[in-house]
């Protein structure tokens, strides 16, 4: 059977994003030309490989079978392109990344101008969404997520991890003092979170004199949904906030944010991962993120001390 591995691909992103529409406004084709290159294929396999309905497509199981082996042709081709591409000019071509918001901010957009001077080539595309994103569906090559990933048909790669620890700022501790004791937190003034819950569940540390139950219950005296805000308002002298240690490190090196009770509070270190799809892993565009990604969260590619445990 006579196929051409461009039909395949679009086979597959047809497939993947399930209307003809779709895949047409992605290539920026009519929608009658993503109709024929289908219609060529299956004449060329002699059997239909989609249902085609008012509601969207569906593979036949014709339509499986071809996608299975037509997703190990395509990702042979662009692994062996990309190789190549790779020893002659270095990582390059478009990296679909989906991250939330303040990963966004205080991971990618920082890292983005090294990245680009290590690697000229290569172009990021920014999902910055807190939701988790269909990677199939939405074309993504890697995803930035904390926690435990769902490895579920993914390959997970470990970047680094983040910890939240109390910030103020000195205008607000010379306005009001820096709390000693966790009886003193009732007298501050707290930021919280009206979007995370457990945000405001502050873990005590292991000592001996910690109060029982394990978890400070913060009340907030401002709430918002939003951990950027958070980190403004902190920076504004609003009050006292639990924040992710990654977005307060450029401001706590200046002394812009100064911690409080470091040793009443636990960081909480939670693991980052870079999270693919198995056919996307190889590819030297995405391992070359990685890497660096990897190296900004450490401290490494700015220079920096790596953040303290």
């Amino acid at each position: 059977m006579k196929l051409d591995l461009d039909d395949a691909a679009l086979f597959l992103r047809v497939a993947e994003l399930g209307t003809l529409s779709a895949a047409a406004r992605e290539r920026n084709q009519p929608v009658s030309q993503i109709s024929r290159t289908l219609a060529r294929l299956e004449a060329r396999c002699g059997a239909r490989l989609m249902h085609r309905t008012t509601h969207g497509l569906s593979l036949t199981d014709e339509g499986d079978t071809f996608a299975e082996y037509a997703r190990r042709l395509v990702d042979t081709r662009d692994e062996l392109a990309a190789a190549f591409r790779h020893k002659q000019n270095g990582p390059s071509g478009w990296v679909r990344l989906s991250v939330s918001s303040v990963l966004a901010e205080t991971l990618i957009a920082p890292s983005l101008p090294s990245l680009y001077e290590a690697y000229p080539q290569l172009q990021v595309d920014i999902l910055a969404d807190d939701r988790m994103s269909d990677m199939a569906r939405e074309g993504v090559d890697i995803a930035i997520r904390t926690g435990a990933p769902n490895l579920d048909n993914l390959v997970a790669r470990q970047i680094g991890d983040h910890g939240r620890r109390l910030c103020a700022s000195p205008a607000y501790l010379s306005r009001f003092g820096a709390p000693r004791h966790p009886d003193d937190l009732p007298a501050h003034r707290l930021i919280t979170s009206s979007a995370s819950p457990s945000v405001n569940r502050w873990p005590w540390a292991p000592r001996r004199d910690a109060p029982a139950g394990g978890v400070y219950f913060a009340q907030g005296h401002t709430r918002t949904d939003n951990s950027a805000l958070m980190m403004t308002l902190a920076l504004r002298g609003v009050g006292i906030a639990r924040l992710n240690d990654l977005l307060t490190r450029d401001q706590m090196a200046r002394g812009d944010l100064v911690s409080v009770m470091d040793d009443w509070f636990d960081r909480g270190r939670v693991p980052i991962y870079a999270v693919m799809l198995p056919e996307r892993h190889r590819l030297p565009k995405v391992r070359a993120c990685i890497d660096h990604w990897a190296r900004w969260v450490s401290g490494e590619a700015q220079g920096l001390e790596p953040s303290a445990p």
